[in-house]
Parts: C-alpha cells; sequence; structure tokens
C-alpha cells in the first residue's frame, strides 16, 4: 500500500508560507510514502517561478503540476523540464515539458498525469483523447499506480472524467477552483476521485485574490488589478491509500495557520 498526500493549489506568497509551516505536521500525522501539489499560482497568483519551485521542494513535495497558468511567468522555461514538474498533458505537442512523469514510491511505481478541462477555458486538445493516450504509455512503462490532477473548472467534466478512467488509474483529483469540495468517493472501479482539492493560501479572499479588489471588479464590471490575498494561510489536500492500481481509501484534510 502507498500513502499519498495530493495538496490544492498552493497561492502566492501565503500559499507557499502555509505550506512550509504546515505541511510538517501534516506529514507527521499521515506519514505519506508520495507528497504531490498544484503550484501553477504560486507566483502571486499566477504561473510558477524557478524560486517558488525550489520553495515548495524544500518544504517536502515530490511532484508539482500545473495548469492554465503554468506558463505565465516566462522563468518557467528554466524548470519546465524538471523531472519534478509537470505541464497539461493535452497541450499541442511542441509546448515545452511533459505531461506526466514516473515517480517512485516504496519501492512502487507511481505515475502523475496533468491534464486541463475545455469547458468554460481556453482551447486545448481533447483532455480525455491525451488521458486515453498517457495512461497507456505510463502502464507500458511500468506505472502500477497513477495519480490524475484534472485541472478545470467544470464539476460535470471531472465528474466525466473520473467515470472515464475509473478502474485504469488510482485516482482522479480535481483542481483550478480553489474550494474543497465534499465529494470524494471511490468509484464502483476502486479508483478514488474529488471534484476539487482546494486550495494552499489564505482563506480570507475570493479564492485567493484579496478581497476588496475582487469585490470592485464584481460591482464595477471594470478591469482591475488582482493583487493577491497574503494573509495567514489554510492548506487544503486530499489524502489516499493506493494498492494494486486501486484506492483504498480518500479522506479531505484542512489546516490552517493561526491568525
Amino acid at each position: 500500500m502507498i500513502k499519498i498526500l495530493f495538496i490544492g493549489d498552493i497561492v502566492a506568497g501565503s500559499g507557499l508560507e502555509a505550506l512550509k509551516n504546515l505541511l510538517p505536521e501534516v506529514k507527521k500525522e499521515f506519514s505519506p510514502d508520495l507528497v504531490i501539489a498544484n503550484g501553477e499560482n504560486a507566483a502571486k497568483g499566477f504561473g510558477l517561478t524557478p524560486a517558488n519551485m525550489k520553495a515548495i521542494i524544500g518544504s517536502g513535495v515530490d511532484i508539482i503540476t500545473g495548469g492554465n497558468h503554468i506558463f505565465d511567468r516566462r522563468e518557467v522555461a528554466e524548470v519546465i523540464d524538471s523531472a519534478r514538474l509537470v505541464r497539461p498533458e493535452n497541450y499541442a505537442p511542441s509546448t515545452p515539458g511533459k505531461g506526466w512523469r514516473i515517480t517512485e514510491a516504496k519501492g512502487v511505481k507511481v505515475g502523475v498525469l496533468n491534464l486541463v478541462g475545455r469547458v468554460f477555458m481556453s482551447p486545448v486538445d481533447s483532455p480525455f483523447v491525451a488521458a486515453e493516450r498517457a495512461v497507456a504509455e505510463m502502464k507500458a512503462e511500468g506505472a502500477e499506480e497513477i495519480i490524475v490532477d484534472f485541472h478545470a473548472e467544470a464539476t460535470s467534466e471531472k465528474a466525466a472524467m473520473g467515470f472515464f478512467l475509473d478502474g485504469r488509474v488510482s485516482a482522479v483529483i480535481g483542481t483550478h477552483t480553489h474550494v474543497q469540495t465534499a465529494d470524494e468517493k471511490i468509484l464502483a472501479g476502486k479508483t478514488g476521485f474529488i471534484s476539487d482539492a482546494g486550495m494552499t493560501g489564505d482563506a480570507d479572499s475570493v479564492i485567493g485574490i484579496e478581497k476588496k479588489a475582487a469585490l470592485r471588479r464584481f460591482l464595477t464590471s471594470l478591469p482591475v488589478t488582482s493583487p493577491s490575498a497574503e494573509g495567514k494561510g489554510t492548506l487544503n489536500a486530499v489524502f489516499l491509500e493506493v494498492e494494486k492500481g486501486g484506492c483504498l481509501s480518500i479522506k479531505r484534510v484542512q489546516r490552517s495557520e493561526k491568525r
């Protein structure tokens, strides 16, 4: 059995600080064999820099996943080919980086796949076609467990992906909306599923954006700079126990820094 901790979108400095301060106690409590975190919002809410990546790995994360903001910072080009970083698999074939990686935990090969949705998102290739191809490739390379980060807006699209991959991957974990959902379950084919793992950042905000700026945009419909909220952070995550290509248990995790 492999224990995996998947951490929801790390947002800006608040998220990085919360990760550094809270992950040690979470790891002590759950003793994960592998830690995965979505890091595409680490750079002030938009993108990922080499410094952000260093901080995330330094806090105890093994693999970083991305999403629609992964290329927002040009500096990411310096680390995009790292074996510890994945970007969406359903980007164009010429896009730098890889959409999946295989790592090892307790002597077991674990594949980590990143996909981005199409509903209410920018145009990309079909995540379903990409998932079909990538899962086959990972298994051909010996992956015994596969964790999918589906970075998507619509819960319907995420649910569909869960059923599409049920019985073929260990878990499908949704990211992107920054709100942890209460629909964690194990599907009929033994695939763990949750619509969204949530956000690691300042919960006293509008999905990581400073409240006054977000309200100004909604109240005026005018373009507004969206500064990230930088208060005390909350770590949202999902803890999984997986074995023989399936999920034995899935549990939501939420820990907050004292304000």
